[in-house]
Protein backbone atom coordinates (compact mmCIF):
# COMPACT_ATOMS: atom_id res chain seq x y z
CA UNK A 1 0.00 0.00 0.00
CA UNK A 2 1.29 3.63 -0.96
CA UNK A 3 2.18 5.76 1.59
CA UNK A 4 -0.60 9.14 2.04
CA UNK A 5 1.17 11.92 1.56
CA UNK A 6 1.26 14.67 3.74
CA UNK A 7 -0.70 17.90 2.76
CA UNK A 8 -0.96 21.11 4.69
CA UNK A 9 -4.55 21.07 5.45
CA UNK A 10 -4.08 16.70 6.89
CA UNK A 11 -0.84 18.05 8.72
CA UNK A 12 -2.54 21.08 10.25
CA UNK A 13 -5.27 18.26 11.44
CA UNK A 14 -2.83 16.64 13.31
CA UNK A 15 -1.52 19.37 14.71
CA UNK A 16 -4.36 20.42 16.34
CA UNK A 17 -6.03 17.35 17.68
CA UNK A 18 -2.23 16.89 19.63
CA UNK A 19 -2.47 20.77 20.85
CA UNK A 20 -6.07 19.35 22.33
CA UNK A 21 -4.53 15.97 23.61
CA UNK A 22 -1.84 18.34 25.23
CA UNK A 23 -4.62 20.28 26.95
CA UNK A 24 -6.05 16.79 28.40
CA UNK A 25 -3.31 16.36 30.13
CA UNK A 26 -2.73 19.16 31.44
CA UNK A 27 -6.44 20.34 32.22
CA UNK A 28 -6.95 19.52 36.11
CA UNK A 29 -3.73 20.09 37.20
CA UNK A 30 -3.57 23.76 37.91
CA UNK A 31 -7.20 23.33 39.28
CA UNK A 32 -5.40 20.73 41.81
CA UNK A 33 -2.85 22.77 42.80
CA UNK A 34 -4.94 25.71 43.62
CA UNK A 35 -7.00 23.59 45.89
CA UNK A 36 -3.50 22.77 47.37
CA UNK A 37 -2.33 26.07 48.06
CA UNK A 38 -5.80 27.12 49.09
CA UNK A 39 -6.21 23.86 51.80
CA UNK A 40 -10.39 23.55 49.98
CA UNK A 41 -11.85 22.93 47.06
CA UNK A 42 -14.99 24.28 48.27
CA UNK A 43 -14.97 26.64 44.89
CA UNK A 44 -15.99 23.05 43.22
CA UNK A 45 -19.31 22.06 42.43
CA UNK A 46 -19.66 18.71 43.63
CA UNK A 47 -21.83 17.65 40.58
CA UNK A 48 -20.02 19.67 38.48
CA UNK A 49 -16.90 16.75 39.46
CA UNK A 50 -19.35 14.14 39.38
CA UNK A 51 -20.49 14.92 36.18
CA UNK A 52 -17.37 14.95 34.26
CA UNK A 53 -16.41 11.73 36.28
CA UNK A 54 -19.29 10.41 34.97
CA UNK A 55 -18.60 11.50 31.35
CA UNK A 56 -14.52 10.07 31.52
CA UNK A 57 -16.02 7.12 32.42
CA UNK A 58 -18.08 6.57 29.54
CA UNK A 59 -14.90 7.98 27.36
CA UNK A 60 -13.36 5.14 28.59
CA UNK A 61 -15.60 2.33 28.37
CA UNK A 62 -16.32 3.45 24.63
CA UNK A 63 -12.80 3.39 23.85
CA UNK A 64 -12.46 0.18 25.31
CA UNK A 65 -15.57 -1.70 24.17
CA UNK A 66 -14.42 0.25 20.30
CA UNK A 67 -11.17 -1.28 20.76
CA UNK A 68 -9.02 2.13 19.31
CA UNK A 69 -5.52 2.98 19.83
CA UNK A 70 -3.57 2.31 22.86
CA UNK A 71 -2.99 6.04 23.53
CA UNK A 72 -6.85 6.82 23.19
CA UNK A 73 -7.51 4.36 26.17
CA UNK A 74 -4.40 5.11 28.10
CA UNK A 75 -5.40 8.85 27.87
CA UNK A 76 -8.78 8.13 29.04
CA UNK A 77 -7.24 5.78 31.74
CA UNK A 78 -5.39 8.74 32.65
CA UNK A 79 -8.72 11.51 33.04
CA UNK A 80 -10.39 8.81 35.39
CA UNK A 81 -7.49 8.81 37.40
CA UNK A 82 -7.26 12.48 37.76
CA UNK A 83 -11.16 13.27 38.10
CA UNK A 84 -10.69 10.51 41.22
CA UNK A 85 -7.68 12.25 42.70
CA UNK A 86 -9.79 15.50 42.32
CA UNK A 87 -12.61 13.81 44.07
CA UNK A 88 -11.02 12.74 46.91
CA UNK A 89 -8.98 15.84 47.49
CA UNK A 90 -12.32 17.35 47.37
CA UNK A 91 -14.06 14.98 49.89
CA UNK A 92 -11.08 15.42 51.91
CA UNK A 93 -10.74 18.95 52.20
CA UNK A 94 -15.20 18.86 52.57
CA UNK A 95 -15.13 16.51 55.47
CA UNK A 96 -11.69 15.97 57.04
CA UNK A 97 -9.91 18.63 57.36
CA UNK A 98 -12.21 21.25 57.84
CA UNK A 99 -14.04 18.89 60.20
CA UNK A 100 -10.21 18.68 62.56
CA UNK A 101 -10.23 22.12 62.57
CA UNK A 102 -7.10 22.71 60.66
CA UNK A 103 -8.81 24.53 58.18
CA UNK A 104 -9.77 27.10 60.66
CA UNK A 105 -5.94 27.22 61.52
CA UNK A 106 -4.91 27.77 58.29
CA UNK A 107 -7.58 30.62 57.55
CA UNK A 108 -6.94 32.18 60.54
CA UNK A 109 -2.97 32.41 59.42
CA UNK A 110 -4.25 33.65 56.09
CA UNK A 111 -5.63 36.38 57.75
CA UNK A 112 -3.08 37.17 60.15
CA UNK A 113 -0.72 37.05 57.06
CA UNK A 114 -3.01 40.02 55.28
CA UNK A 115 -3.14 42.24 58.15
CA UNK A 116 0.58 41.98 57.97
CA UNK A 117 0.54 43.63 54.25
CA UNK A 118 -1.53 45.76 55.02
CA UNK A 119 -0.03 46.97 58.11
CA UNK A 120 3.52 47.21 55.55
CA UNK A 121 1.17 49.00 52.85
CA UNK A 122 0.42 51.46 55.56
CA UNK A 123 4.12 52.09 56.63
CA UNK A 124 5.37 52.11 53.01
CA UNK A 125 2.10 54.96 52.65
CA UNK A 126 3.33 56.91 55.57
CA UNK A 127 7.14 57.21 54.04
CA UNK A 128 5.71 59.30 51.65
CA UNK A 129 2.60 61.42 53.43
CA UNK A 130 2.30 64.82 54.54
CA UNK A 131 5.49 65.72 56.88
CA UNK A 132 4.33 65.15 60.50
CA UNK A 133 1.72 62.94 59.68
CA UNK A 134 3.89 59.51 61.91
CA UNK A 135 4.67 62.53 64.72
CA UNK A 136 2.08 63.92 66.26
CA UNK A 137 3.81 64.81 69.59
CA UNK A 138 6.38 66.45 67.40
CA UNK A 139 3.53 68.36 65.39
CA UNK A 140 2.51 68.91 69.02
CA UNK A 141 5.83 70.44 69.89
CA UNK A 142 6.02 73.13 66.89
CA UNK A 143 2.56 74.01 66.83
CA UNK A 144 2.31 77.30 68.71
CA UNK A 145 0.29 78.49 71.67
CA UNK A 146 -2.00 80.45 69.15
CA UNK A 147 -2.70 77.62 67.41
CA UNK A 148 -6.49 76.58 68.10
CA UNK A 149 -7.60 73.05 68.82
CA UNK A 150 -10.07 73.22 66.05
CA UNK A 151 -6.90 73.96 63.55
CA UNK A 152 -5.31 70.93 64.95
CA UNK A 153 -8.07 68.85 64.57
CA UNK A 154 -8.48 69.74 60.95
CA UNK A 155 -4.63 69.00 60.33
CA UNK A 156 -4.98 65.50 61.68
CA UNK A 157 -8.03 64.63 59.79
CA UNK A 158 -6.26 65.96 56.02
CA UNK A 159 -3.10 64.05 57.01
CA UNK A 160 -5.75 61.00 57.49
CA UNK A 161 -7.32 61.46 54.06
CA UNK A 162 -3.97 61.91 52.65
CA UNK A 163 -2.61 59.23 54.28
CA UNK A 164 -6.05 57.33 53.02
CA UNK A 165 -5.50 58.37 49.75
CA UNK A 166 -1.92 57.14 49.06
CA UNK A 167 -2.46 53.69 50.98
CA UNK A 168 -5.50 53.44 47.80
CA UNK A 169 -2.72 54.91 45.45
CA UNK A 170 -0.54 51.71 46.12
CA UNK A 171 -3.19 49.23 46.91
CA UNK A 172 -4.73 49.58 43.22
CA UNK A 173 -1.24 49.37 41.94
CA UNK A 174 -0.44 46.00 43.55
CA UNK A 175 -3.93 45.37 42.64
CA UNK A 176 -3.55 46.11 38.84
CA UNK A 177 0.12 44.06 39.02
CA UNK A 178 -0.80 40.61 40.58
CA UNK A 179 -3.90 40.86 37.95
CA UNK A 180 -1.55 41.26 35.37
CA UNK A 181 0.96 38.82 36.19
CA UNK A 182 -1.74 36.33 36.87
CA UNK A 183 -2.97 36.98 33.26
CA UNK A 184 0.93 36.58 31.72
CA UNK A 185 1.30 33.39 33.35
CA UNK A 186 -1.76 32.21 31.97
CA UNK A 187 -0.63 32.93 28.88
CA UNK A 188 2.73 31.85 29.12
CA UNK A 189 1.40 28.45 30.45
CA UNK A 190 -1.24 28.20 27.23
CA UNK A 191 1.52 28.90 25.04
CA UNK A 192 3.58 26.28 26.68
CA UNK A 193 0.74 23.74 26.21
CA UNK A 194 0.08 24.67 22.35
CA UNK A 195 3.96 23.98 21.83
CA UNK A 196 4.31 20.80 23.80
CA UNK A 197 1.62 19.62 22.08
CA UNK A 198 2.86 20.61 18.61
CA UNK A 199 5.97 19.13 19.08
CA UNK A 200 4.42 16.14 20.36
CA UNK A 201 2.94 15.83 16.42
CA UNK A 202 6.23 16.67 15.09
CA UNK A 203 7.74 13.92 16.96
CA UNK A 204 4.95 11.42 16.61
CA UNK A 205 5.01 11.99 12.96
CA UNK A 206 8.91 12.18 12.50
CA UNK A 207 8.68 8.26 14.00
CA UNK A 208 6.01 7.50 11.84
CA UNK A 209 3.72 6.77 14.99
CA UNK A 210 1.30 9.13 13.08
CA UNK A 211 0.60 8.73 9.60
CA UNK A 212 -1.91 10.97 7.32
CA UNK A 213 -5.59 9.78 7.12
CA UNK A 214 -7.31 9.29 3.80
CA UNK A 215 -10.28 12.07 3.76
CA UNK A 216 -12.15 8.77 2.61
CA UNK A 217 -11.66 6.78 5.74
CA UNK A 218 -14.53 5.99 8.24
CA UNK A 219 -12.20 7.75 11.09
CA UNK A 220 -11.90 10.22 12.93
CA UNK A 221 -8.60 11.15 11.53
CA UNK A 222 -5.70 13.03 13.07
CA UNK A 223 -8.04 15.13 15.25
CA UNK A 224 -10.20 12.76 16.55
CA UNK A 225 -7.45 10.18 18.39
CA UNK A 226 -7.69 10.70 21.77
CA UNK A 227 -10.23 13.55 21.84
CA UNK A 228 -12.85 11.19 22.44
CA UNK A 229 -14.07 7.66 22.84
CA UNK A 230 -14.82 7.23 19.29
CA UNK A 231 -15.25 10.51 17.32
CA UNK A 232 -16.40 9.31 14.15
CA UNK A 233 -15.81 5.64 14.34
CA UNK A 234 -17.96 3.21 13.40
CA UNK A 235 -17.63 0.76 16.03
CA UNK A 236 -20.09 -1.06 17.88
CA UNK A 237 -23.19 0.32 18.67
CA UNK A 238 -22.69 0.50 22.28
CA UNK A 239 -19.27 1.97 22.10
CA UNK A 240 -21.23 4.92 19.64
CA UNK A 241 -24.17 5.29 22.53
CA UNK A 242 -21.25 5.59 25.36
CA UNK A 243 -19.48 8.29 23.50
CA UNK A 244 -22.43 10.30 22.78
CA UNK A 245 -23.22 10.03 26.75
CA UNK A 246 -19.73 11.43 27.70
CA UNK A 247 -20.31 14.24 24.95
CA UNK A 248 -23.58 14.87 26.98
CA UNK A 249 -21.68 14.53 30.31
CA UNK A 250 -19.29 16.90 29.51
CA UNK A 251 -21.83 19.21 28.10
CA UNK A 252 -24.02 19.28 31.14
CA UNK A 253 -21.00 19.41 33.54
CA UNK A 254 -20.53 23.26 33.54
CA UNK A 255 -23.93 23.76 34.71
CA UNK A 256 -23.92 23.46 38.23
CA UNK A 257 -20.76 25.33 38.42
CA UNK A 258 -22.27 28.05 36.23
CA UNK A 259 -24.74 28.06 39.27
CA UNK A 260 -22.72 27.91 42.19
CA UNK A 261 -20.98 30.45 40.69
CA UNK A 262 -23.72 32.93 40.39
CA UNK A 263 -25.20 31.96 43.78
CA UNK A 264 -21.97 32.47 45.62
CA UNK A 265 -21.56 35.77 42.90
CA UNK A 266 -17.50 34.89 43.57
CA UNK A 267 -15.31 32.72 41.25
CA UNK A 268 -12.68 32.42 44.08
CA UNK A 269 -10.60 29.56 44.58
CA UNK A 270 -11.26 27.95 40.77
CA UNK A 271 -8.74 27.93 38.74
CA UNK A 272 -8.68 30.36 35.43
CA UNK A 273 -6.30 28.11 33.68
CA UNK A 274 -8.46 24.91 34.16
CA UNK A 275 -11.40 26.92 32.18
CA UNK A 276 -8.41 28.42 29.74
CA UNK A 277 -7.13 24.72 29.31
CA UNK A 278 -10.64 23.37 28.39
CA UNK A 279 -11.60 26.44 25.84
CA UNK A 280 -7.89 25.52 23.71
CA UNK A 281 -8.77 22.01 24.25
CA UNK A 282 -11.95 22.26 22.71
CA UNK A 283 -11.30 24.77 19.88
CA UNK A 284 -8.66 22.79 18.60
CA UNK A 285 -10.28 19.68 18.68
CA UNK A 286 -13.32 21.05 16.62
CA UNK A 287 -11.05 22.86 14.16
CA UNK A 288 -9.06 19.53 13.89
CA UNK A 289 -11.80 17.11 13.04
CA UNK A 290 -13.18 20.45 10.72
CA UNK A 291 -9.56 20.89 9.12
CA UNK A 292 -9.38 16.71 8.07
CA UNK A 293 -12.36 17.11 6.18
CA UNK A 294 -15.70 19.05 5.65
CA UNK A 295 -17.28 16.12 3.69
CA UNK A 296 -20.88 15.85 4.87
CA UNK A 297 -21.27 12.77 5.73
CA UNK A 298 -17.94 12.86 7.24
CA UNK A 299 -19.14 16.05 9.70
CA UNK A 300 -22.83 14.66 10.50
CA UNK A 301 -20.73 11.31 11.55
CA UNK A 302 -19.07 14.01 14.59
CA UNK A 303 -21.80 15.91 14.88
CA UNK A 304 -22.18 15.05 18.59
CA UNK A 305 -18.85 16.05 19.10
CA UNK A 306 -18.55 19.16 17.56
CA UNK A 307 -21.94 20.33 19.30
CA UNK A 308 -20.37 19.15 22.64
CA UNK A 309 -16.80 21.14 21.94
CA UNK A 310 -19.07 24.41 20.73
CA UNK A 311 -21.54 24.15 24.17
CA UNK A 312 -18.77 23.70 26.13
CA UNK A 313 -16.92 26.77 25.39
CA UNK A 314 -19.93 28.71 25.24
CA UNK A 315 -20.08 27.62 29.06
CA UNK A 316 -16.83 28.11 29.85
CA UNK A 317 -16.81 31.78 27.76
CA UNK A 318 -19.76 32.40 30.75
CA UNK A 319 -17.35 31.13 33.59
CA UNK A 320 -14.96 33.47 32.13
CA UNK A 321 -17.97 36.71 32.36
CA UNK A 322 -18.53 35.58 35.80
CA UNK A 323 -14.49 35.85 36.70
CA UNK A 324 -14.45 39.85 35.28
CA UNK A 325 -18.13 40.15 36.91
CA UNK A 326 -17.20 38.57 40.58
CA UNK A 327 -13.60 39.86 40.55
CA UNK A 328 -15.07 43.66 40.36
CA UNK A 329 -17.72 43.07 42.83
CA UNK A 330 -14.91 41.59 45.29
CA UNK A 331 -13.26 44.65 44.58
CA UNK A 332 -16.26 47.17 45.34
CA UNK A 333 -17.15 45.22 48.15
CA UNK A 334 -13.37 45.47 49.61
CA UNK A 335 -13.76 49.44 48.79
CA UNK A 336 -17.10 49.86 50.55
CA UNK A 337 -15.25 47.71 53.60
CA UNK A 338 -12.69 50.01 53.89
CA UNK A 339 -15.10 53.03 53.56
CA UNK A 340 -17.00 51.92 56.58
CA UNK A 341 -13.69 51.61 58.65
Amino acid sequence: MAAIPLTGREALSGILGSISIACWIFLLIPQLLTNYRNASASALSLPFLLIWFLGDVCNLAGAAWAGLVPTVTAIAVYFCFLDGVLLLQWGYYHWIYRAGGVGEGVKVLRMGRGTDRKWEARQRSGSITIPGSQRPSSRKKRTSSSVTAGSATTRRRSSQASNLLFERILEEDNQGTTATKTWMKNLISTLGVIVVGTAGWAMAWGSGAWTPTPVDSSGSGGAGAGAGAGAGATGPFGAQILGYASAVAYLGARIPQIVKNARDRSCEGLSLLFFILSLTGNLTYGAGIMAHSLRRDYIVMNTPWLVGSLGTMLEDAIIFTQFRIYAKNSDSDQDDEEAVV
